[in-house]
């Protein structure tokens, strides 16, 4: 499972409520966020926000300092309470939780993990793991397993026993990502996770999570001031600035129809084929096929598109191969289970464009992309790929 989250009209002002009430009625009004301020003494950290984020997206804010990324992500938990506007997860308004299922929430639904780690000192690994089933009096031995599975995920084997005072700052975060995990949240929430690494073991830190995204079906909010962070990971990127939303989309919408000039200023120096990945260039395929089809009735579907092939999945959607027309025309078989040809020219969705040429070069028609449970999740050819570089 994972949340889909709808976030309507949101502010979030802080100061005493008089400066609040005559805040508010500036938010919709010309007046820059520096002048209402100014004249009222508040802090608007979130102005007039609107967007969605869907089930199983890593969605990423990016912005400078102050411009009201960390204020929006502690909103979503109930940290920050909106001033005015509504988040709804799954169709409840956080704003309309009592303080029980905000705790229940908070614990089991959603996960958070902070820049500066937060690990207790005096505890180690499997212990800071574990704190957050202890709190809600999980059965030890369940804890436990859970925990040793968190820490297999992010590559933490062996390590159980140490103290925090013997890792590295990455493994650190590790350790703060596995306990993020460890109750296998709906929703996860990460503030600036990896901005006090160094670059090499940040870039670990950045596949990692690709990984799990990978292979957990979970929603993602991540927050960084890096730009090429941001495409690195995100789906799809709302970029802040002074409180408010400038633009959202793809990194591939970014390129291609940068809202102003501070858009284009903030990804001018950004090399598209080391940060843009397969998943933000991909199209979705013009047609895909059941085994259980028959190759007469799918024939009759590929030869009214004008198409020479399809791709082949399973009831889940995993990727089995492909039947191309001149394939169909020649069989008398009443399904296609004997006619998928397997496809070893397939790529993962979080390869970089770098990395996929050779990939694209093999391939005999438009590439299927997977994700890491081996899902087609879209296809991609040269032409796509020239045409984002291009732009």
């Amino acid at each position: 499972m994972s949340k889909h989250i709808k976030v309507e009209n949101l502010s979030v002002i802080f100061g005493k409520p008089s400066q609040v009430e005559q805040a508010k009625s500036m938010l919709d009004t010309d007046m820059h966020v520096s002048e209402i301020m100014e004249k009222t003494g508040v802090t608007v950290a979130n102005r007039n926000v609107n967007f969605e984020i869907y089930p199983d997206e890593l969605f990423v804010i990016v912005g400078l300092s102050g411009s009201g990324k960390s204020t929006f992500i502690r909103t979503l938990n109930g940290l920050n309470k909106p001033t005015r506007g509504d988040i709804i997860i799954d169709g409840e308004n956080i704003n309309d939780m009592d303080n029980m299922r905000l705790r229940t929430f908070r614990r089991k639904e959603v996960s958070m993990v902070f820049q500066h780690f937060g690990l207790l000192s005096h505890r180690n690994v499997l212990e800071n793991v574990e704190y957050p089933l202890e709190i809600q009096h999980v059965d030890k031995k369940e804890r436990t397993e859970k925990a040793l599975e968190a820490i297999k995920q992010v590559g933490l084997d062996g390590w159980e026993h140490h103290m925090p005072s013997q890792l590295s700052g990455g493994m650190k975060q590790r350790v703060g990502l596995a306990r993020a995990l460890v109750n296998n949240p709906e929703l996860l929430l990460m503030d600036e996770p990896y901005s006090a690494l160094d670059p090499l073991i940040r870039r670990d830190m950045q596949n990692e999570l690709l990984n799990l995204d990978d292979s957990f079906d979970r929603t993602i909010v991540f927050i960084t001031h890096d730009m090429n962070e941001a495409f690195r990971l995100g789906e799809r990127i709302a970029l802040m600035r002074d409180a408010e939303v400038v633009q959202i989309g793809t990194p591939k919408d970014f390129f291609e129809n940068p809202a102003n000039d501070y858009v284009r200023d903030f990804i001018a120096d950004v090399d598209k084929t080391r940060i843009l990945k397969v998943r933000s260039v991909m199209r979705k395929p013009s047609y895909t096929a059941l085994p259980s089809d028959h190759p007469k009735t799918l024939l009759e579907k590929l030869e009214s598109g004008n198409l020479e092939f399809c791709y082949v999945t399973d009831d889940d959607n995993k990727f089995l191969g492909y039947v191309t027309t001149e394939q169909l025309k020649r069989s008398k078989a009443k399904s296609l289970e004997r006619l998928v040809t397997e496809d070893n020219t397939v790529i993962n969705r979080n390869a970089y464009l770098k990395d996929i040429w050779k990939n694209l070069s093999d391939a005999t028609f438009e590439v299927a992309v997977l994700d890491g449970k081996k899902r087609l999740r879209g296809v991609i050819s040269n032409d796509d790929i020239i045409n984002v570089l291009a732009d």
